[in-house]
């Protein structure tokens, strides 16, 4: 059965665009370089606005929608996806999306620069083969004006019990030094697995939060009211 329903005004709305190709961050958001867009609009009483309080915070993700056809889904595209008002969302991407709107953070995409295969059964091959080989795929983009935030909500899937190996480019290639980093991701069964103490070992610098947001592929679609919980209990 296909991940999808409709947001009420209790929840938020996402509105999508596209634009030309840019990595800048603006005062708002980040684009990444496939040039993608969100507006995301919380309630008001659940916004804390982490921003604007100085915290200056930014949710840096990693997603992989397996289709953006919301139509004739296979079992394997389906895990893989939320669909929101008819628009395909990754696991991942759609946990960004609410903390962003709770926190008022800015958003960046994590993307190697020759993109991952959709079709699952090639998708999880050359994960297993960048896992043992530990590649390092190469980035499309990098953060730009990364001193300026304080706080990086840092999000990604499981897969074969680690973090994809994109999100290693990521942490080896941003010295987050200083900076407090709050893990998210999403699972099929196996949590965070070890990828908290992996994180704090590859960026020993900074501050991280054992306090992790996680969440199955099987309920994701219904964790809005978590992530807004668990966002406030961060006093973000």
């Amino acid at each position: 059965m296909k991940k999808s329903f409709m947001l009420g005004l209790i929840l938020l709305v996402l509105t999508f665009s596209l634009a030309g190709c840019s990595n800048s961050i603006t005062n708002r958001q980040t684009e990444s370089s496939n040039a993608e867009k969100t507006q995301a609009i919380p309630p008001a009483s659940k916004a804390s606005q982490a921003n604007k309080e100085g915290k200056n915070a930014l949710v840096v993700y990693f997603s992989l929608p397996e289709t953006t056809n919301p139509d004739h889904m296979t079992k394997e595209e389906s895990n893989s996806t939320v669909i929101i008002d008819g628009k395909v969302l990754g696991n991942t991407q759609y946990v960004a999306y609410l903390i962003q709107a709770n926190t008022g953070a800015d958003l960046f995409r994590i993307e190697p620069k020759t993109p991952y295969p959709t079709e699952h059964k090639k998708l999880v091959t050359l994960a297993k083969e960048e896992q043992q080989n530990k590649v390092r795929p190469a980035l499309a983009a990098n953060v730009e004006n990364l001193d300026q935030y304080k706080v990086v909500f840092l999000g990604y899937p499981n897969w074969w019990g680690d973090m994809p190996m994109v999100v290693y480019s990521f942490l080896e290639s941003h010295d987050l030094s200083g900076k407090t980093i709050i893990p998210f991701n999403t699972h099929g069964g196996s949590g965070f697995s070890n990828t908290i103490n992996t994180i704090a070992a590859l960026q020993p610098k900074a501050t991280i939060v054992k306090n992790g947001f996680s969440v199955s592929r099987d309920t994701v679609q219904n964790c809005a009211e978590d992530v807004a919980s668990w966002v406030k209990e961060l006093k973000y």
